[in-house]
Order: structure tokens, then C-alpha cells, then sequence
């Protein structure tokens, strides 16, 4: 073979490697995937909006409800105490000062008017009747003294200056003798030994033993011997008491002898007492500028006890306003906000938005009126608010 073949032979060699090389090149390029610069990209959540599926919604139990005006009970919110029916309660303390030597009334007694308390031993009750016998003993000396002196006065046997001091002393013994009686009075208004020196205390209602401050051979201090007197017994009704309670000037037209009250206490968390207004106060106080009402509740079970803080809801007129449910209002920080459905985004999925909102809370109802930030017809997130909130990027 002469070498003119020979390097025709290599060269169609080379040209046949060349060919195949590109054939395969081609096929890798028709096989090669698509570049990342051709993928499909989510569009961007804008702040304060959060996308769900229509399954994430159901399993986040999420529920919507469109905004429309509401029947508002308009309440007032406020702070009161428990306190007795001043008509059926009856505070008692001792007279007279001296030495509780028995007591005859248990805590939790049912007692009758003028039913014996306690028993107390005092030399008050000695003195007492020994300055009436005196003043009954000196009213007669001078009433005599006087008939005498007059008697010589009108027979110019006696001058007119001693006549005038027997009728001062006459005089004197008459205002003696009632300053006697009026305090013997007081004394018998209970049960008086004078010879034994004791005075029962008794009871001035019908009632139950609420509370006793004493006990046998306690030293208790007399109402009339110029000191401070103890309460000793609290005997009173617990089946219907008073709540009072504190009502702001800007409040108080709308307050109405009548008005229902509602109470709520600590002891009974899930408890509510109805009663109504029967008294509101015609001034104010100075210092609070407000108000004092009273509320009338029964209390056949005795839950309400007196000196129990209580809030109190006073129930006034009764108004149609656009209003949210309580359950819609969200706090962020200072913010008060709620979510609002707004329709699907681009990629199909529900959008919720965040939205302030001022409402009205100090209402009691569960319907909140919207003072400004939403119009009638949006769709309002109800339930589930609070979870939305977390799943917030800003």
C-alpha cells in the first residue's frame, strides 16, 4: 500500500470521530434539564396579610362572618360593694360600761326582737337608779322649799331674792329628775337587775347573728361613758341586700331608678346576679366626681355577703349600631386590630389581611359598636384571629 492511501484513509478516519462527537453532543443537549432561570416562582406575601388554603383554613377552624349592624345592650361598667339592707340590719353595742359575764346568742342564731344577747355587769346600773331615787329625793326638798318661801313671800314674811333662788333650786330638780329618767329609760330599753348591777342586751329586729365582737369576761365600753363603743352584735337579713356603687358624671343621665343592675363577684366567677337600680344619688363626690347608686338584689341563698367587691353592670337604653364580636379583637402591642378575608391571592389561596379598628369595649355585650375602621359587608374573621396573628411575618 503506497502512502498516498494510507493518508487518505487516516483523514476519513478523523472526519467519521468528528461526526460522532457532535451527534452526541446534540443528543446530550436535547436530554439536558430545563435551566433554573425557567422555574416557576410563589408570589411575595405582602406585610400584614396572611395566605391560607382552603384546607388550612378548615383545619385552623378559622370562620369568617360578614359585619352588619347589631342590637347593642348598651351597659355601664363600674365597681360597687355589698352592703346590708339598712332596714334590716341592726348594729348592737352596750350602754353602759362593764364585764360580759354570759352570752346567750351563737353565731348563725335566728334570734327575735327583744330576745336576750349577751349579759353584762356594770356599777353604771347601780348609779343610774341611785341618781334617780336622789333626783326624785331632791325634786321633793325643793319643790317644798319653794311652796314655803312662796308662802311667806305672800305674807311679806320672806324676802323676793329667797324666793327666787327656792324656785331656781325647784327648777334645777325638775331638769335633774329628767336628765335621770331619760337615762334610766335607756337602760331599760334593755333588761336592767339593779340588784344584781347587770344589763341583758336584746335584740332590736328579727334576724340572724351575722357577726359577735364578744366574749364571757371581756371588759366593753359604754356607748354613753364619753369613750369609743364597740359593735358587739350584728344581727340582720341576708335575703335581699344593697350593692352601692360609683357612677361617673358622664354617666349619669343615663342611670334611672329601675334600671338593671348585673353583678358579678370573685367567689362565683360564672355566676351572674340580677337586680335593679332603686336609688341614685343627688350629688356627686368632689374629689371622684361621681356618683352613688344603689342596686337592689335578692339573695335567698346568701352568696352575696356583705363588704364582697363586685362589678356591676347597669343596664341602659338598648341601641342598633354596627358592632363586631368580642372574639374578633386582637391586641398587638398598643394596636387594636382584627382580620379581614380580602379573596384569593394569585396563587389561589384565601387571603387575610390585618386592619386597627377602634370599637367601643367598654360595653358589656358580646357585640363590640365600631367607632371607625370598618364598613358593613366585610367579612371579619370571628375565629381564629389570634392564630392568624402568629402567623404574621411583620
Amino acid at each position: 500500500m503506497n502512502a498516498r492511501n494510507v493518508s487518505r484513509r487516516t483523514a476519513l478516519a478523523g472526519a467519521l470521530a468528528l461526526s460522532l462527537a457532535v451527534a452526541g453532543s446534540l443528543a446530550s443537549a436535547c436530554h439536558r434539564p430545563p435551566a433554573a432561570a425557567e422555574t416557576t416562582l410563589a408570589p411575595p406575601i405582602p406585610s400584614g396579610q396572611v395566605w391560607l388554603t382552603e384546607t388550612q383554613v378548615k383545619e385552623a377552624k378559622i370562620a369568617v362572618e360578614p359585619i352588619a349592624e347589631q342590637n347593642v345592650d348598651d351597659t355601664i361598667l363600674t365597681s360597687g360593694r355589698v352592703t346590708f339592707d339598712d332596714l334590716r340590719v341592726a348594729h348592737v353595742y352596750s350602754p353602759v360600761t362593764g364585764k360580759v359575764v354570759r352570752i346567750d346568742a351563737q353565731l348563725g342564731q335566728r334570734v327575735k326582737k327583744g330576745q336576750p344577747l349577751a349579759v353584762i355587769e356594770s356599777p353604771e346600773i347601780g348609779t343610774a337608779v341611785s341618781d334617780l331615787h336622789k333626783a326624785e329625793a331632791d325634786l321633793i326638798a325643793a319643790e317644798h322649799d319653794f311652796k314655803r318661801q312662796k308662802e311667806l313671800a305672800e305674807k311679806h314674811a320672806a324676802s323676793q331674792k329667797d324666793l327666787e333662788t327656792s324656785e331656781d333650786n325647784y327648777r334645777k330638780a325638775k331638769a335633774e329628775i329628767e336628765r335621770a329618767k331619760q337615762k334610766a329609760y335607756l337602760l331599760r330599753t334593755g333588761g336592767v337587775n339593779s340588784v344584781s348591777q347587770t344589763y341583758t342586751l336584746t335584740s332590736q329586729i328579727d334576724g340572724e347573728v351575722i357577726a359577735r365582737a364578744v366574749n364571757p369576761g371581756i371588759e366593753v365600753q359604754g356607748q354613753y361613758a364619753g369613750g369609743t363603743a364597740v359593735e358587739l352584735f350584728t344581727v340582720g337579713e341576708l335575703d335581699k341586700v344593697w350593692i352601692i356603687a360609683d357612677i361617673y358624671e358622664m354617666d349619669l343621665s343615663r342611670v334611672k331608678v329601675g334600671s338593671r343592675a348585673s353583678v358579678k363577684v370573685v367567689a362565683y366567677k360564672d355566676r351572674v346576679f340580677d337586680g335593679k337600680v332603686d336609688w341614685v344619688s343627688g350629688t356627686l363626690d368632689p374629689s371622684t366626681r361621681t356618683a352613688k347608686i344603689r342596686c337592689t338584689f335578692e339573695n335567698t341563698d346568701k352568696a352575696l355577703k356583705p363588704e364582697m367587691y363586685a362589678t356591676v353592670l347597669v343596664h341602659v337604653e338598648e341601641r342598633r349600631a354596627l358592632a363586631i364580636p368580642r372574639s374578633s379583637l386582637v391586641r398587638l402591642g398598643d394596636a387594636t386590630v382584627v382580620f379581614i378575608e380580602q379573596g384569593k391571592a394569585p396563587d389561589g389561596r384565601l387571603k387575610f389581611e390585618r386592619l386597627p379598628v377602634a370599637v367601643d369595649e367598654g360595653e358589656s355585650s358580646n357585640w363590640l359598636p365600631v367607632s371607625h375602621g370598618l364598613e358593613a359587608g366585610q367579612k371579619i374573621v370571628t375565629g381564629g384571629a389570634i392564630l392568624l396573628s402568629g402567623m404574621l411575618s411583620q
